[in-house]
């Protein structure tokens, strides 16, 4: 077995390459690898992109070209987590851009369907504090956010 992990493989009908180029864009330490084509006589048209090698944050993808009989659900996301609230409102953001959807509890989906968590690093903390009333009170907080606030969170964890 490969000792360098696991690669993510994200299934797209048509929107491989492009959205390979798209998550590169919004995290750092991330870039585009090998591009395969669909040779003749396959699946595709000869000649259109098969799959995308990529990195994105350091985690390595394939965005394969596969068709349209599968699509993402919120059954996977990927979590982003943040030290700051500058940090989610960027990810918040730059994942929505182009056409994504806000979810509850810091949850979204981009444009291709993909299902993103983006979260405060803090909010872990919160959740596993031993008091469990001030768990209690970030967590029914939490329940009534899109994007994370982090200082509401935090104002209603100290009970304020």
């Amino acid at each position: 077995m490969d000792t360098a992990g696991f690669t993510t493989c994200l299934w797209f009908d048509d929107q491989a390459e492009e959205a390979a180029r798209f998550y590169v864009s919004v995290f750092e330490n991330s870039g585009l690898g090998e591009i395969t084509r669909y040779p003749e006589g396959s699946m595709r048209p000869a000649g259109t992109v098969m799959t995308v090698d990529f990195t994105a944050n350091g985690q390595k993808f394939v965005a394969l070209n596969g068709g349209p009989q599968f699509t993402f659900t919120e059954a996977v996301s990927f979590q982003v987590m943040c030290d700051s609230q500058e940090e989610v409102d960027h990810y918040w953001a730059a994942l929505r851009e182009g056409g994504g959807e806000e979810g509850p509890c810091g949850w979204l989906k981009d444009r291709y369907g993909l299902s993103w968590q983006v979260v405060p690093v803090r909010i872990n903390e919160m959740f596993a504090d031993p008091d469990p009333e001030k768990a209690a009170r970030a967590s029914k907080a939490m329940l009534t956010m899109r994007k994370l606030d982090i200082a509401e969170l935090e104002k209603a964890f100290a009970g304020e």
